[in-house]
């Protein structure tokens, strides 16, 4: 029998150990040979949890073999083993705690909006800049509320958003008297309904009615049955009720009703301009050239007859000697010799 030779006693080997999965630069190590492989993973910083195993050229290789096994300069790798159970996806096990995915969720998001802020932003500050709302105020034809000064410079200055792309003039916008709320100087909200004294911050539904602009409470005209304004007495009808803020329903029906409005003053332009230009002036002027044109058609030449001097001349004057004044001299008058040559008016 041949018995592998035993190192000898003193013997060394150097040995590349690799730790890419560590993120760690390699080591260079020289051990004994008599030593196993896993001596020379005394030194590194392995966590308890962690599964690992060492390869040599790719293949694998037990803890307990000797470093003599090992080939001259031998490169040793170290791997981690995935954990089990998920395949080393992320996927769940079915082994967590239902309670850490209801905090997760459950948990309110520092970067989301508090939907109480936003409906009370709405009615105390302007739709377009901010600012805090402020006479004189005014509201466009969906019920957004702004600051006239804002949204009038922003239009003179195209920058309105596109959100606002329905707003096109002053005569979108619809002047509103807000009733200030009494001691309301250094509060967030300083308006107030003028008749239930219900305060403007959107807990409450709020109209402006479009003839006088003023701004009531929905339940104010509730309880009143009047077609006339509790604050001005103005007449009023029922389609001059605007939401302000509304709902994306109220909004819609605002919405259609706007380009109702636009559509039909567009079609009255159109038909004014199709029946010509208007006044009497503009009309006389149309139908004198109408009757001209008409008469030029029927053959009526007279005014464009051709001038003729001997029909216009005195009955004691030649007609010929007449007709000479206002006409050139014939040219059969004229001959060219060898001295000069007769030039006479009109010729060239």
């Amino acid at each position: 029998m041949v018995h592998a030779a035993q190192p000898a006693a003193g013997a060394t080997r150097a040995v590349v150990l690799r730790l890419e999965d560590l993120a760690l630069p390699p080591r260079y190590l020289t051990v004994p040979s008599h030593l196993p492989v896993s001596h020379l993973l005394r030194s590194l910083p392995l966590p308890s949890s962690s599964s690992f195993y060492l390869t040599s050229d790719g293949r694998p290789l037990a803890p307990s073999s000797p470093v003599a096994s090992l080939p001259p300069s031998a490169s040793i790798q170290l791997r981690l083993r995935a954990l089990r159970g998920g395949g080393g996806d992320g996927g769940s096990t079915c082994a967590e705690s239902r309670d850490c995915y209801l905090s997760m969720y459950l948990a309110k998001k520092p970067d989301k909006a508090d939907p109480n802020e936003a409906r009370l932003s709405r009615f105390t500050c302007c739709a377009l800049s901010g600012e805090p709302l402020a006479a004189p105020a005014v509201a466009d034809r969906l019920g957004n509320l702004f600051n006239k000064e804002a949204l009038v410079e922003a239009l003179l200055h195209k920058r309105l958003p596109k959100a606002l792309s329905h707003i096109r003039g002053l005569k979108d916008m619809i002047p509103i008297h807000l009733h200030p709320k009494p001691d309301a100087a250094d509060d967030e909200v300083r308006f107030q309904c003028p008749v239930t004294g219900f305060e403007f911050n959107g807990k409450s539904q709020f109209l402006v009615l479009r003839e006088c602009g003023h701004v009531l409470s929905v339940k104010a005209l509730k309880e009143v049955k009047t077609s006339a304004c509790l604050v001005c007495h103005k007449e009023f009808d029922e389609a001059d009720k605007m939401p302000i803020n509304g709902t994306e329903e109220e909004v819609a029906v605002l919405r259609k009703k706007m380009e109702e409005e636009r559509g039909k003053l567009k079609e009255k332009k159109d038909k004014k301009l199709a029946n010509g230009l208007s006044g009497n002036k503009h009309a006389a002027a149309a139908v004198a050239d109408a009757e001209k044109l008409e008469n030029v058609k029927k053959g009526d030449t007279a005014a464009a007859k051709r001038f003729k001097a001997a029909d216009h001349a005195p009955a004691y004057a030649n007609k010929a000697v007449y007709a000479s004044i206002f006409t050139s001299s014939k040219k059969s008058d004229f001959k060219e010799t060898y001295s000069c040559r007769s030039l006479p008016l009109g010729r060239n």
